[in-house]
């Protein structure tokens, strides 16, 4: 769950305390920098780059780089993330012209250097505006049409593990939470009727995770990325984006090149699914993150919108429409 990793113009590198810890291993920033060979500890300039919940992203830039410092914290909390995983799909989506650059990475150190990439991070209201809509899926595309990832992400496996650590752990979910496990179920069965081959997947395209390079959109973070259903990409960004449906209806079709009802259907259970999964994530950091963020908050606006979809009329027609081949 990452933020944005573009910004303006970068601050001077005094402007950042540059030996207090970083790392995983207690390095500072300097240190960082003057182990990374991409770096060599020659630099003009460090900004901390905000919007990231889980990292720390820092610009650095020299005479002949340009690139971002990407700093995960050690991997002792409930939910940790498969650096190497991360490490080799973001290598893969760079391939595709999509991703960033990955210019090194220092394994067991949380610690990855990519290309920067100038442009214009999106916002929500510019993925509700529409005018984003074809170009966001013709990245979906070609990020799509790449070498596979070297794990898998299934929404329906990740929600029921983050239920496990919850029941384990005894940490706090919404009082009627578990009423909808038979209707994710039914979505299961609803979309196993049809079974789509999955692809390499970012899994996370927040707004945050989209830039605007001039010329094509760019998605960066593969935290969580991993082969999955094309329709879970789709329909989480109409998740994350708080598209209506007419908006997930025209990114749908942008990416399927026609109009295919079923394939709307199916995105929109996904998003279904995401809304209702990634609920369980924010619990899970609400109970054992010491970040200064509101993440119970974050996950309730989540679950709302994930119960809405569950108990709106039309959810057995949305089930039936999924089920069928057009």
């Amino acid at each position: 769950m990452e933020g944005p990793m573009t910004v303006p113009a970068p601050s001077s590198a005094a402007a950042l305390d540059l030996d207090v810890a970083v790392s995983q291993s207690g390095w500072s920033l300097r240190e960082v920098l003057s182990r990374l060979s991409c770096v060599s500890g020659t630099f003009d300039r460090v900004a901390d780059l905000p919007g990231g919940l889980t990292n720390r992203n820092f610009r650095v830039t020299g005479a002949d780089f340009d690139l971002v410092v990407r700093v995960s914290p050690a991997d002792d909390s409930p939910l940790p993330i498969d650096r190497q995983a991360e490490h080799r799909n973001s290598r893969l989506a760079a391939a595709t012209g999509v991703g960033a650059q990955v210019l090194e990475y220092l394994p067991g150190e949380g610690i990855m250097a990519v290309s920067y990439i100038p442009g214009r991070t999106l916002t929500e209201d510019d993925i509700r505006g529409g005018a984003y809509a074809e170009r966001i899926a013709a990245a979906c595309q070609r990020l799509h049409a790449g070498e596979r990832f070297v794990n898998d992400f299934d929404m329906f496996v990740v929600q029921a593990d983050y239920l496990r650590i919850i029941q384990e752990r005894g940490f706090a979910i919404p009082d009627d939470y578990l009423s909808f496990a038979p209707a994710v179920e039914r979505i299961r069965a609803a979309l196993a009727a049809h079974p789509v081959p999955t692809v390499p997947c970012n899994n996370d395209l927040l707004a945050g995770n989209m830039i605007d390079d001039g010329t094509s959109i760019r998605l960066i973070d593969y935290e969580y990325g991993g082969n999955n259903d094309p329709c879970f990409e789709l329909g989480n960004i109409w998740s994350e984006s708080a598209l209506d449906l007419e908006q997930l209806d025209r990114l749908v079709t942008a990416y399927y090149q026609g109009h295919q009802p079923d394939k709307v259907a199916r995105a929109r259970l996904l998003g279904l699914m995401s809304k209702y999964g990634w609920t369980l994530w924010a619990a899970i950091q609400h109970a054992s993150s010491d970040l200064d963020f509101d993440f119970w908050s974050w996950g309730m606006e989540k679950y709302e919108r994930a119960r809405q979809e569950f108990t709106r009329d039309g959810f057995d027609r949305l089930l039936d429409q999924a089920a069928r081949r057009t």
